[in-house]
């Protein structure tokens, strides 16, 4: 089984207008809503690829509920701690006469040590039945910047792998406890560094201090150009499938999840590369972030380019 843990979970939203500017007043043509956060992103694809999913994390009030009852729907075993207040909404506004993206991210409930607590306990349990453990987005207001370390050794003591994908302070934290997987994208990874990354050279030689570290997988998204990454000691050059992307959000987590269902099924790292990039190509798209359909994701399989570099 595949687990997730989402810390700050949201009801992802989009409003589709035929025009938007500061200051108007305007009416939606049309509206999507999903269960979202990184991670629970990750368990949506993670399932629609045949997995069995579980999904934890924090989740509070009517929003809250909403986050989990649509994950349920989809076959994914729930198993959220319940926190006061209420989940966040993010809410994305795309002007569809010119295709931009306008993003309006809440900031979500204050988190207790009460309620890291409970969530430390699920996930004990949760980790003792999965073979991966995927930690993914930003950190909830109350929690502290060392929670996925934490949560890494918890994971560790419990024999499952620890996957993480984070950015700022809480990726830098989360380094001491080694996770198995990490997936920075290109200007997360030129922010860990503290400089800029000029050229693919420059970022894989940042993805190798990673590896360094003792991280046994390292990818770093590129968007459309595709990925670097190191798995097992050896670099890999990944190509993405040529496409016109409908939508952009949630292609890092797709990537993510491809990555962990391939691994849970002990396919090489060529193998476990090519559904990756795959799944994040089929995410782009779809109009709702953390979806794929199974034949797109059938059909990049076998144009996603993996070349090894050393």
């Amino acid at each position: 089984m595949i687990a997730t843990v989402t810390l700050n979970s949201a009801i992802d939203k989009t409003y589709y207008l035929g025009g938007f500017g500061k200051g108007g007043v305007y009416r939606v043509a049309r509206q999507i809503a999903e269960p979202g956060g990184k991670g629970n992103n990750v368990a949506k694809v993670a399932r629609l690829l045949g997995a069995e999913v579980a999904a934890s994390g924090f989740a509070a009030g009517a929003n809250g509920a909403f986050i989990v009852g649509r994950l349920a729907e989809r076959g994914i075993r729930t198993a959220f701690v319940q926190a006061q207040g209420e989940s966040r909404i993010c809410l994305n506004i795309i002007d569809e006469t010119d295709g931009s993206s306008t993003e309006l991210l809440e900031q979500g409930p204050v988190v207790t040590e009460t309620d890291v607590a409970e969530l430390k306990r699920t996930l004990r349990e949760l980790a003792s039945s999965s073979s991966i453990v995927v930690l993914s987005g930003s950190l909830p207001q109350g929690v502290p910047v060392s929670l996925y370390a934490e949560l890494i050794e918890t994971i560790r003591t419990a024999n499952a792998k620890a996957y993480l994908d984070t950015s700022g302070a809480a990726f830098a934290a989360a380094l001491q406890a080694k996770p198995d997987f990490v997936k920075p994208n290109e200007q997360e990874l030129a922010a860990w560094l503290g400089r800029e990354l000029r050229s693919e050279d420059e970022v894989a030689q940042a993805a190798s201090s990673l590896a360094y570290l003792g991280i046994g997988a390292v990818c770093v998204t590129l968007g459309g150009r595709g990925a670097i990454a190191f798995l097992d000691g050896k670099g890999y050059r990944v190509k993405a499938p040529k496409l016109e992307a409908v939508n952009t959000v949630g292609c890092g987590d797709s990537f993510v999840a491809g990555m962990a269902y391939a691994a849970e099924r002990g396919a090489s790292p060529e193998e476990r590369l090519r559904s990756a990039a795959a799944a994040a190509a089929a995410n782009a798209m779809s109009d709702r972030a953390g979806h794929l359909e199974l034949r797109r994701y059938k059909e990049y399989l076998n144009e996603v380019e993996v070349t090894a570099f050393r």
